[in-house]
């Protein structure tokens, strides 16, 4: 993962690059990790709902990039959903 102001570049498990769009990051106590919410740049021209993805992520002392992590439990993953649930209704009301 790359680091840009808002942007990052995603690359898959066959080596595909793919530029997103960082929704917001947030670190967690709990679990002693940093997260990323993002969607690929484009999918936010389609009419229907945009695919948010989730990682966890290591980032590099100086901040420039890091490396993406698989979310390994169901209780990350229901933590990661009630943030992106406040995310989004905080940003509705705005």
């Amino acid at each position: 993962m790359n680091h840009g102001e808002n942007n990052i570049t995603v690359v898959d498990e066959d080596g595909n690059e793919q530029l997103c769009e960082v929704l917001f990051t947030f670190d967690s106590d709990e679990f002693k990790k940093s997260y990323v919410l993002y969607y690929p740049i484009g999918d936010d021209n389609d009419e229907e709902e945009i695919e948010i993805h989730a990682s966890a992520f290591m980032p590099t002392e100086d901040n420039t990039d890091g490396e993406l992590m698989p979310i390994e439990t169901e209780e990350e993953w229901d933590m990661i959903e009630e943030m992106l649930n406040t995310f989004l209704e905080e940003q509705d009301e705005e």
